[in-house]
């Protein structure tokens, strides 16, 4: 539970603290010239790169995919952003804004060609609370206000414009205050994430001690088969006669009651890094379920892309249909549909290590056809069930408390920025 009380009436200051931004930075620059930062300049490790994928929320995060060199990036050092500078998109995803937080992995990051790094005077500007501004209404459509309109969106003159944003600051205490209730959010988020990252690893490694390793068995007789040597009394058998792989269809767009309903609409856009999808970016009808090859699938059932970003699964966090470019993977028998889920992804693995990493175009039936697993005894698989069947439960109760928090914070965030009186418990 947490609860929330704030009242804030600065309005009147509001009025007497508009400045240009220009007069609250300290530093900015560009990122590095493509040509300074060329493909064959990345390393598999070294000093970390920030790009749009490390800009997704408010905080700039570590799941750095490119390097450099520490030689390299002394060589570009006026692109170096440090814990506490602000990291802005100038090309593509544009509106992208973050700052790095002080508890960062790495003190040190070289911004690529498509950002920019600003270090802000901190006696009168708390990063966090500018950042959190800049994700609400008002703030998106300042920055986008110097964005192009034709072409690959971008934004002119990026520096110079950026500096000349009037923006409205209260006093640094003000300014914590505000931004201490939404960080307190978004530390709740950021918890429920790390949990279910474990609990999720914690399910992995007791799948794969069970039907890979067979830890628990091996005190018994173990035996040759086509995939190499197995239990006693387990069997090698067709996925397909475990599960079947079901289609989903999109209803005529053309129709507007068919859409914009109270049924989620699965995509591939939809899959996140969470073993669960809560929320999609469109919904429709009962009248467009009806009018579409796709059913209703419960809580629990597997969704495999099948086009576009192919091969990236999650479970259904609530019922929801689906579009033609996935197939939802159902139980054929009494399997648990979260056991389901994990042999379904071992198999993906194992699909994707068979392409000698090929890329994908898609996914058919063909590809399951003749892929056998590993099946033990029903009892062996209601027992494990009974031990993950919890962790995943865990994990989808903790994605719905935090997409309620996500919601709240947004909800509350443009509010807190102009001084409104607060007052709710969560």
């Amino acid at each position: 539970m947490v609860t929330l009380i704030a009242k804030f009436s600065f309005m009147e200051e509001r009025k007497d603290r508009v400045f240009k931004l220009g007069k609250y930075i300290k530093d900015i620059a560009a990122g590095p010239f493509g040509s300074n930062l060329k493909v064959d300049c990345f390393v598999s490790s070294g000093f970390p790169i920030i790009d749009g994928a490390n800009l997704k929320g408010f905080k700039v995060t570590d799941n750095i995919t490119k390097y450099v060199t520490l030689e390299k990036a002394r060589s570009l050092h006026r692109s170096i952003a440090r814990r506490n500078d602000v990291v802005v998109t100038i090309s593509g995803n544009v509106g992208q804004i973050s700052y790095i937080p002080i508890d960062s992995q790495y003190e040190e990051y070289l911004v690529s060609q498509r950002q920019f790094r600003v270090t802000f005077d901190t006696n009168e500007v708390y990063v966090p609370y500018l950042v959190y501004y800049f994700h609400t209404h008002e703030g998106q459509h300042k920055i986008l206000s110097f964005a192009n309109q034709v072409g690959v969106p971008a934004l002119s003159q990026p520096l110079k414009n950026f500096k000349n944003i009037d923006v409205c600051l209260p006093n640094i205490q003000t300014q914590m205050r505000i931004a201490s209730i939404l960080e307190s959010l978004d530390n709740k988020i950021e918890l429920n994430n790390r949990i279910n990252h474990n609990l999720e690893e914690q399910a992995q490694a007791l799948y794969k001690s069970w039907f890979v390793d067979f830890e628990p068995f091996k005190d018994g007789k173990l035996v040759d088969s086509e995939l190499g040597m197995i239990p006693e009394g387990w069997s090698v058998v067709p996925f397909l006669s475990i599960a079947k792989l079901c289609s989903g269809g999109t209803p005529k767009t053309d129709i507007k009651e068919f859409w914009d309903g109270d049924i989620p609409f699965f995509t591939p856009k939809d899959v996140k890094e969470s073993s669960f999808c809560l929320i999609t970016e469109k919904n429709i009808s009962e009248l467009g379920l009806n009018n579409c090859n796709s059913r209703l699938y419960s809580t629990y059932t597997t969704f495999i892309t099948a086009r576009g970003t192919v091969g990236k699964l999650c479970m259904a966090g609530i019922p929801m249909a689906m579009n033609q470019t996935n197939y939802a993977i159902c139980p054929t028998g009494p399997i648990d549909p979260v056991v389901l889920y994990l042999i379904t992804k071992q198999l993906i693995i194992k699909l994707k290590n068979k392409a000698n990493g090929a890329v994908f175009d898609a996914i058919t039936t063909r590809d399951f056809d003749g892929e056998s697993i590993i099946a033990p005894p029903p009892s062996v698989l209601i027992k494990f069930a009974q031990i993950v069947r919890p962790i995943y439960e865990r994990i989808l109760k903790n994605v719905k408390q935090t997409l309620a928090l996500s919601q709240y914070r947004d909800a509350l965030l443009p509010h807190l920025m102009t001084g409104s009186f607060v007052t709710n418990n969560l």
